[in-house]
């Protein structure tokens, strides 16, 4: 089913999406060149916000259907670039440019897949290719207000494009951010008085950081919680009264996010409060029809570490793409251009090895 002709349209597509900024909440031009790509291949589209988003022709409401998705937002280009960032430069055998790796080359391969899909009949399932915004931030209004719209199908799994290398995350850890405070006691710091909200705090870090939960995933490993933010006092003579700090919890699909945070309270003496529920993991059984494709087509397995919009999917969904993790949010971001063509290879065999 692969054609030259797909990869050097995905190819051009992207360096499109690469010229056009697209930070998370302003990704409106990027959302406009692909309801235009998908006009030129006399496809009818639908947009939502910053969300655009097709069914294939022969849609048929009495049979499963696939969400293919990734995302068109970017973060913002840091101070390191040696290349324009808004630039597609071609270079190596590279594609050089923010938001190549993460994800443009994912969300192109999964276009150039839907668009050799679009037309066939008789498919065992029905496909959705959904260009969501606001990933990047973990946003309301990506894909989250998109599987709220009532214009939506209903999906029954979904295939996440991400950077993974080709490989297929079926589970993934949530995360949660949690805004701790300690209360003490002001006083002057020159005399024995007061108690110090700083040193309350250094209790708690240390228990935090001895910390184990006891369920561990063969996938995802423990549930990880680490200090990364600490805030107190306001001058060198006053015994601090609040000390703040942030705990970034990552959890495996062993826990809810309120289980974690009810064992968390056990440890320490802070007030916990979390920034946000929503980010939940997740973990595709190994029986599923698409975990299944993967195997017959001798794709590797493993849980990912990082968050996706697979934390915002109330289905059962997988993370597979071209490129490497490491090169998001990297200065002179890349994807070999071997990858691109890899990325609609892997996704068209999957859905043509998918038996439903």
């Amino acid at each position: 089913m692969y054609q030259e002709s797909q990869f050097l349209a995905a190819k051009d597509l992207l360096a499109q999406l690469i010229a056009c900024p697209s930070m998370s909440k302003e990704e409106q031009g990027t959302a406009q060149i692909l309801m235009d790509f998908f006009m030129a291949q006399n496809i009818p589209t639908n947009r939502l916000g910053n969300n655009v988003w097709a069914t294939n022709l022969h849609f048929d409401a009495s049979k499963p259907t696939i969400l293919l998705n990734s995302h068109h937002d970017t973060v913002k280009a840091n101070a390191s670039w040696t290349f324009d960032p808004f630039k597609a430069t071609e270079q190596e055998g590279k594609l050089i440019g923010l938001g190549s790796n993460d994800a443009g080359a994912s969300l192109v391969c999964l276009i150039a897949t839907f668009v050799s899909f679009y037309t066939v009949e008789n498919l065992d399932f029905n496909l959705v290719l959904a260009a969501t915004a606001e990933e990047e931030i973990s946003g309301t209004g990506g894909i989250e207000a998109l599987l709220k719209s009532e214009d939506l199908p209903r999906i029954d799994f979904a295939i996440v494009g991400e950077p993974t290398d080709c490989a297929m995350a079926i589970a993934e850890k949530g995360l949660m951010v949690v805004d701790a405070k300690v209360k003490g006691i002001a006083g002057h710091a020159a005399r024995n008085e007061g108690v110090n909200a700083i040193y309350l705090a250094l209790e708690d870090i240390q228990h935090i950081q001895n910390h184990s939960f006891a369920k561990v995933s063969g996938l995802l490993g423990p549930v990880k919680t680490t200090v990364t933010v600490i805030n107190a006092g306001k001058q060198h003579n006053v015994v601090p009264d609040t000390c703040d700090y942030v705990i970034d919890c990552r959890v495996n699909e062993c826990y809810s996010l309120e289980e974690v945070l009810a064992e968390l309270k056990t440890i320490v003496q802070a007030e916990l409060t979390p920034r946000s529920m929503r980010l939940n993991s997740s973990r595709m059984e190994e029986i599923h029809p698409i975990v299944q494709a993967a195997k017959a087509l001798g794709i590797s397995l493993f849980g990912s570490p990082t968050l996706s919009d697979q934390a915002l999917l109330p289905i059962p969904s997988v993370k597979i793409g071209p490129g490497h993790s490491g090169r998001s949010h990297t200065a002179d971001e890349y994807i070999f251009l071997d990858e691109l063509k890899q990325g609609i290879q892997t996704y068209q065999n999957l859905l043509t090895t998918l038996s439903i």
